[in-house]
């Protein structure tokens, strides 16, 4: 377990590090926002949960989307908007989806994934599933409407749903501090009746911890559970952010904190793996990568015809 959230967390990094090459030269083009620092928490949950078990996602959502399973190939090319793509190159990076693998979907709206979760977790519960979903949300959706109503809702109905939020003290360009009265975000949880529970984001392990209880619980009928997982994004907002907005000394404290540096030194230090397996894993990492790169810039543009399929209408 250890050795594979290490695996995942490092993954997660390769392929944001590879897209942020991609952006330099030109290759990629858009809005991305990277999750780089803040690869704990979707690692550490994601190994609390079951395969058949469902996630809902952010526009900070590479890392979520990769700790549940999902290939970089195709998502090199979703972000290039090649055919081949989870999406066929239509939803782009903040609208990755998957089902097959229990991926309802990234979301570019603010709190948007959070009554998807909440209607995921009621269907689970209405056929008589033992399944659980877990919701990412940022600190910045702590204050919308959905928020509110996805946790009442499933506080009432004792619904098998994990609230977790990625509490990276940034909404955008705005500190926490200007943007909640109430600095613990678990706090939130007394007034839905349900756990709430305060967690280091830069500690997979007990990010795992954390997660399996609040999933042990959701899966045993006993309703959902508030986690705020304490984290940091050491990049900007997005793309060519100036970050402005918050001192170097204060971004230099949360990298000495890294989540993958911190793993490998337990790891290492508890001899559950030597260094040569370490780097055995980060060169492998580094040739996937590398391959799904060249699988993405390989790949066929959409079909001109394909604007008008899989779209809804009534």
């Amino acid at each position: 377990m250890e050795l594979r959230m290490y695996r995942t967390m490092l993954r997660i990094r390769s392929f944001e590090q590879k897209l942020q090459e991609l952006s330099k030269r030109g290759i990629l083009r858009g809005s991305i926002h990277f999750c780089i620092g803040q690869e704990a928490v979707a690692a550490g949950v994601c190994a609390a949960l079951e395969p058949t078990d469902v996630i809902t996602s952010t526009h900070r959502g590479h890392g979520h989307a990769i700790a549940k399973g999902a290939r970089v190939g195709p998502m090199f090319a979703e972000l290039l908007g090649k055919a081949t793509g989870y999406c066929k190159g239509k939803g782009g990076s903040m609208h990755i989806a998957d089902l097959d693998l229990g991926h309802l979907g990234a979301n570019g709206i603010v709190g948007g994934g959070l009554p998807i979760a909440t209607g995921a977790a009621l269907g689970f519960q209405q056929l008589g599933l033992a399944r659980v979903v877990a919701a990412f949300f940022g600190d910045g959706a702590i204050n919308e409407g959905t928020f509110h109503e996805s946790l009442n809702l499933a506080a009432l109905w004792k619904l098998p749903v994990v609230f977790v939020c990625e509490n990276n003290q940034f909404g955008m360009t705005t500190p926490l501090a200007e943007a909640s009265s109430q600095p613990d975000l678990a706090q939130r949880a007394v007034a839905y009746n349900i756990p709430g529970v305060k967690a280091d984001g830069m500690d997979v392990r007990e990010a795992q911890r954390v997660a399996s209880e609040a999933v042990q619980r959701a899966r045993a009928g006993q309703g959902p559970t508030l986690i705020s997982m304490e984290t940091y994004r050491f990049e900007g907002h997005y793309v060519g952010d100036p970050v402005v907005y918050r001192t170097k000394e204060e971004t230099e404290a949360w990298k000495a904190k890294d989540p993958i540096v911190r793993q490998r030194e337990y790891l290492l230090r508890a001899r559950l793996v030597a260094q040569a397996d370490l780097d055995r894993i980060a060169g492998e990492i580094a040739r996937e990568m590398e391959e799904g790169v060249l699988f993405a810039l390989s790949s066929p543009d959409p079909e001109p015809s394909e604007l008008y399929t899989d779209v809804y209408s009534t």
